[in-house]
């Protein structure tokens, strides 16, 4: 039988040993105090005052009966009771989850009914504490002993475990095991260190069962749905996949077991440009939309799905996109004779929207129908769906300066006229982008589109336009190249002449004549204009270079006082120098001269003065495709970046800053060939050089010159030179010191002049034989087998001009070769070495002078090859 208490006539506790034991201290004192006041009177009766004792009874009888009256009325407790809450003790005891309190012993404080119904007990006796009781069963010992490790260190804890029995008797029942709650906390008591643990028990079988059904519920439904008859998705704000259904993936090909919610976009699901049809469908803030769409999804094995989508979308409050929900019916199959028509406008529609060109249908007005995937993706942003169905004008799309072709265009196809010219316009928010719209006019109208005016087919021609941009600046500038250096190789045949007799006039003169002066003022202008002629040959790539493999932090570092110099106190310069550069194979003094030529310009596009940053890195071929520059192959390149931050090229001046004389200095400031030697110097290096410029923020200068891979020759050639450079050897240091002054007489040799300028012919015939040379002269090819059959092949040396009528130099050496093929032979040009010497044989021999010379420069030249 269940106790109540008498109160409430609730459960009352099974155990309660909280309240402390009733005090009997007080009134022990007080019979104490009254025994000790009787001997005291009975053994000093003689000798106290009866008065004195009359007294003090007279106040022990007021204190008496002061303290039987409080007693009465409550005042004055001879035994007070611990106090205690009723209302909190009464729903502790009557708490439905069982309720322990024991000590830091394992000793039972409190235990409330619920308690011992839970656990079978059913009088004080029986009740024992949760350690006792759920440490001898497996399911539950790990629980109780992580629950009272954490209480001991001072915190709470909660376990859930199962059990398959019941820990009451009275809750016996076959079948499932329970499930159960524990919770545990430590309590401090307020008047004594003792610590004290709680305990709370709860049978939580009834919650299990409810979540195991809702958990199957759920399986039911995601079954229902990964197995339906039709393909489901749900994507995310950005178009990541966060679900997708069996049958889809399925029909995809796809793992569903190695599907990751999230890692998959909708943009890798969709074939062709239905991605665009897709994201045309936008739904109003805080709204929802749905539309049907044909089109094709991409299979694993990339084979296309053909199907309909059901697509609804949400959006934001913003206007944001938001997550979409998507129904998929596969087109794949077949369907009855009364699908037949629904199957052949699906065909239709995948047709429309899978061809790469874009189609728009317009009316008689310019108003916009209908149009495919590729239409709304190349015109994204200008046109949507929602203006299709707001009635956008076509127009607005073309430029302003367009709109009036296409009006007559439309006016033209109102008339069914056959034969419409195509317009070319740029995209309207674009002027980079290019199209070209075809119009057809519409003959039979359709029952769907009776106002159908025009179809119109749009094509991008962008990489055409810039296509026939590059090509027509390459032409150009090939034209002006040639032109350049057909005038340089003029020049330096003039000035060849005219340096040869300034040196033949000097050598009869002395220092004290007075046209000494002149002639040395002379040869010094002549010089002058030969710098300008090998800028103009840089730019037509046809001057002289010797490339060296060179590392371009040394090159770099080794320019940087005199870039300094030449840029002023007011310009800072800025170097840096990328790890591991690749070495690069280009001539060192060219290239020296286009590090200085674009520091200068940079120096004078800063007034104000700034900072020139100048810096180089590796690209890689990976890079270089991604870089995508027109007119450069992908490959390994060394980047030399010159930045300024001065006051930038206009789009206009930036077209034509590598053209020769094009200049924007002052007159008397510029010649208008600095760039164009830069840029014939980096193409001859195989490079490439890219500006890029905005007006107010500045100017960067990319060259990118190709990575040089030594081949087996060059580092044989390497370790020799360096075994020479190890031994101490120098040839030239050698002969000068045993053979004394260099000697540059000619001795007895035969030398054959062929030069089709008589000038230069004749000033190098005269300054050879003023050095003791025998010297035969032709003035073409031709004339010169002539003169060698003459001389029987009595020639030391041929002394040739390249470019020359009836049979230039190259053709010469080969012709001579064949009879004499020992014959030295030296050729004088002002073009490149390599711009003639790639129509020679490949074991072809020859020496190399390169215009305009001097009388020294021929003579070393003839004497060198001699002597070899």
């Amino acid at each position: 039988m269940t106790e109540t208490t008498p109160a409430t006539g609730a459960p009352a506790a099974l155990v309660d040993r909280s309240a402390k034991p009733r005090s009997v201290s007080r009134l022990v004192f007080l019979a104490l105090v009254m025994i000790g006041a009787s001997i005291v009177f009975f053994l000093f009766k003689d000798r106290l005052n009866n008065d004195l004792m009359l007294g003090i009874l007279g106040v022990l009888a007021v204190v008496g009966i002061f303290f039987l009256v409080s007693t009465v009325i409550g005042f004055v407790a001879v035994m007070p009771k611990a106090t205690a809450d009723p209302l909190a003790r009464a729903f502790i005891d009557t708490h439905p989850e069982g309720t322990l309190v024991t000590d830091d012993k394992d000793r039972v404080v409190y235990a409330n009914h619920a308690y011992g119904v839970l656990t079978g007990s059913t009088s004080a006796a029986d009740v024992q504490s949760i350690e006792a009781i759920l440490s001898r069963h497996r399911e539950s010992a790990e629980a109780v002993y992580r629950l009272t490790n954490a209480m001991r260190d001072g915190r709470d804890g909660q376990e859930e475990f199962r059990m398959t029995q019941p820990l009451g008797a009275a809750q016996e029942t076959a079948g499932a095991g329970h499930w159960y709650r524990l919770r545990g906390r430590p309590i401090v008591s307020a008047n004594d260190d003792a610590k004290l643990m709680a305990w709370q028990l709860s049978d939580i079988s009834h919650e299990r069962i409810e979540q195991e059904l809702v958990f199957k519920e759920l399986q039911n439904a995601i079954n229902y749905l990964d197995h339906a008859p039709v393909g489901f998705f749900s994507a995310g704000q950005e178009g990541e996949i966060v679900y997708l259904n069996a049958t889809l993936a399925d029909w995809l090909g796809m793992d569903l077991t190695a599907f990751s919610p999230g890692k998959v976009k909708l943009r890798d699901l969709v074939a062709g440009s239905g991605m665009a049809l897709v994201e045309s469908v936008q739904a109003e803030p805080g709204l929802n939309r749905t539309a049907q769409l044909d089109l094709d999804l991409l299979k694993s094995n990339g084979q296309s799905l053909p199907v309909r989508l059901v697509h609804r979308v949400t959006a934001t409050r913003d206007g944001s996109p938001g997550e979409s929900r998507t129904i998929v019916i596969s087109r794949e199959d077949g369907g009855s004779e009364m699908q037949d028509a629904a199957n052949a406008e699906m065909r239709f529609t995948r047709f429309f929207n899978n061809t790469p060109m874009a189609i728009a249908s317009v009316d008689g007005h310019g108003k916009i129908l209908r149009t495919n995937g590729p239409f709304l993706q190349m015109f994204n942003g200008l046109v949507t769906r929602d203006d299709m169905e707001r009635g956008t004008l076509f127009e607005t799309v073309l430029r302003e300066d367009d709109r009036k072709a296409f009006q007559d265009a439309i006016s033209q196809a109102a008339d069914k006229q056959g034969v419409i010219v195509p317009i070319d316009s740029r995209r309207a928010d674009n002027e980079e982008r290019h199209f070209r719209f075809y119009v057809n006019a519409v003959i039979e109208h359709s029952e769907e589109a009776p106002e159908e005016t025009a179809i119109i087919y749009a094509v991008e021609t962008t990489e055409q336009k810039a296509l026939e941009a590059q090509m027509a600046q390459t032409q150009k500038m090939n034209a002006v190249g040639t032109l350049a250096g057909g005038i340089a190789h003029d020049f330096n045949n003039v000035l060849t002449a005219i340096l040869l007799s300034a040196d033949h006039l000097l050598m009869s003169l002395r220092p004290a004549d007075a046209s000494f002066a002149d002639l040395i003022e002379i040869k010094r202008n002549a010089n002058r204009a030969a710098v300008l002629v090998r800028q103009l040959l840089a730019f037509s790539r046809k001057q002289t270079m010797r490339p060296t493999v060179l590392s371009m932090t040394d090159v770099i570092g080794d320019l940087r006082m005199l870039i300094d110099r030449l840029t002023g106190s007011n310009v800072k310069l800025l170097l840096e120098f990328g790890r591991d550069l690749w070495p690069v194979k280009t001539d060192l003094g060219q290239f020296e001269q286009v590090l200085i030529n674009l520091a200068v310009n940079a120096r004078d596009a800063m007034p104000e003065g700034g900072t020139i940053t100048v810096r180089t890195r590796n690209v890689e071929t990976e890079e270089a495709e991604r870089l995508n520059y027109r007119g450069m192959v992908a490959g390994d390149y060394v980047l030399i970046e010159i930045e300024d931050e001065g006051t930038g090229i206009t789009p206009e001046v930036l077209e034509q800053i590598f053209e020769p004389f094009f200049t924007t200095k002052d007159v008397g400031k510029g010649t208008g060939l600095g760039l164009s030697m830069v840029y014939g110097i980096v193409k001859q290096s195989g490079g490439y050089i890219y500006p890029e410029s905005e007006v107010g923020k500045g100017t960067t200068f990319r060259v990118f010159l190709p990575r040089h891979v030594e081949d087996e020759a060059e580092k044989a050639a390497a370790a020799e030179a360096a075994a020479l450079v190890e031994a101490g050897v120098d040839a030239k240091l050698a002969k000068a010191a045993t053979e004394g002054p260099e000697d540059l007489t000619g001795g007895s040799a035969v030398v054959l002049l062929v030069e089709d300028e008589e000038a230069v012919r004749r000033g190098g015939k005269r300054m050879l034989e003023a050095r003791g040379y025998e010297v035969h002269e032709a003035g073409t090819g031709v004339e010169a087998l002539k003169v060698l059959a003459e001389l029987e092949g009595k020639v030391d040396i041929v002394v040739s001009d390249v470019v020359m009528p009836e049979m230039d130099g190259p053709t010469l050496l080969v012709e001579l070769r064949k009879d004499y093929p020992d014959m030295k032979f030296i050729f004088v040009s002002g073009y490149a070495e390599d711009a003639f010497a790639r129509n020679l044989p490949a074991d072809a021999k020859f020496g190399f002078l390169a215009k305009p010379f001097s009388l020294k420069q021929l003579a070393t030249s003839v004497r060198e090859m001699l002597d070899e």
